[in-house]
């Protein structure tokens, strides 16, 4: 199992606290290793008991019996301890009819220390929210950063591993395939069962091929600013017809699936969201390359894309700014609302390109700390107040910086 050490010090943190540990995000970015390693953590660390661990897998086909709430608890009832602590882990619990009702009975057990997976947002929506507000943490996972790819491939020839990490995916179980056709292989049925079981099916989506035009669009398209009237527009020119209100849907479908983040814009001056086109980002750029080969592969935009993902890593809700009718690539915001602003550009050694990218960063009046962020092999570098930060380092870890 590959060491996913942020997100454990999250669960360790947690652990025995009265609130449902709830991890979402795409299906196979690493939500059931994530558990396997805090168990073996419980284990080796704390001392905890096989019999105090129940792990079930409802995605597997073990436990397909385990098809309503009551089935649930039931089952797991059975098999607590009743004088210590159980740890029970409950992986893809959407799959499960009202399993909100199984998940807020074992809440209320004070020897029940209770931590659960899904692959919609819409696990922390509607009946769980109104079951169990104010008494779960969600942690927000997605595929393998850039650190933790290196911390298994080695830090030699950092360009070249910076390359495979786009190219040959960032999903820890492509990490075990040697060639380029089994890594496509392996995207494919993550495609599939991320697109089929919880788009398709969840949704009840009989245009499946829509759908598909839809994805590819918008992963051939990250990092643009689009609105529902204008991707319409856009697929009308390519003689692919899907109406504004259906785009809507599905891409409402999509975020909750977690194969597309948003990040909307927001007026720095102003101090407000917009209602305005909504940049799109992927959570593994693997599957933009098996979906789409390398096509018009535009590697700013690919490395805003990378850098999008790790600001949501270190948990900043992520914007895209405007000031001045001049953009900014991100306006992070910290746990206290404390905005950083962020331009992005894959090279910047052309002098006009650089004044481009500075523009609308010295636009901004305030004292909040700017940033560039760039591929360019110069050492640190300030200019009026924006510091200029190597992308490798900062992924890394090494810039010291956000």
């Amino acid at each position: 199992m590959i060491n996913r050490p942020d997100y454990l010090e999250q669960l360790k943190r947690f652990k025995d606290k009265k609130v449902i540990k709830v991890t979402t995000g795409i299906r196979r970015c690493g939500k059931s290793s994530l558990y396997n390693l805090f168990i073996d953590y419980l284990k080796s660390e704390e001392g905890i008991l096989d019999n105090q661990i129940i792990h079930i897998r409802l995605d597997d086909g073990e436990h397909d019996g385990l098809v309503n709430h009551a089935d649930l608890y039931k089952y797991i009832n059975e098999r607590l301890c009743k004088d210590k602590t159980n740890y029970v882990f409950l992986d893809e619990v959407q799959l499960v009819d009202e399993f909100q009702k199984a998940c807020n009975a074992l809440y209320s057990k004070d020897n029940v220390d209770l931590y659960i997976t899904g692959s919609s947002s819409s696990l922390l929506s509607g009946e769980l929210a109104t079951y169990l507000t104010g008494r779960f943490v969600e942690i927000k996972m997605l595929p393998l950063s850039f650190k933790e790819y290196v911390s298994v491939r080695g830090e030699e020839d950092l360009a070249r591993k910076y390359n495979e990490y786009l190219t040959t995916s960032s999903f820890p179980g492509a990490m075990e395939y040697n060639s380029v056709q089994d890594v496509r292989t392996y995207l494919d049925g993550i495609y599939n069962s991320a697109i089929l079981k919880d788009v398709v099916t969840r949704y009840r989506i009989s245009d499946v091929a829509s759908l598909n035009k839809l994805v590819k669009f918008m992963y051939d398209n990250i990092g643009h600013a689009y609105s529902a009237a204008t991707i319409e527009a856009a697929l009308k020119e390519e003689k692919k017809s899907i109406s504004a209100p259906t785009i809507d849907n599905y891409i409402d479908n999509l975020k909750s699936a977690y194969i597309l983040y948003e990040a909307r814009r927001y007026d720095i001056k102003g101090k407000e969201y917009l209602k305005a086109p909504t940049k799109y980002y992927i959570p593994d750029i693997g599957l933009r390359y098996y979906l789409l080969g390398s096509k018009g592969t535009d590697m700013g935009f690919v490395l805003e894309n990378v850098v999008y993902l790790e600001l949501i890593r270190r948990g900043y809700d992520v914007a895209v700014g405007k000031v001045y009718g001049q953009e900014v690539d991100f306006v992070a915001m910290d746990k206290n609302q404390d905005p950083i602003y962020i331009q992005v550009s894959y090279k910047t050694d052309n002098p006009d390109t650089l004044a481009r990218e500075l523009k609308s960063l010295e636009m901004i009046n305030d004292n909040n700390p700017k940033y560039l962020i760039t591929l360019d092999d110069e050492p640190y570098t300030s200019f009026n107040g924006v510091k200029r930060i190597n992308a490798l380092d900062w992924l890394l870890d090494k810039s010291r910086v956000l």
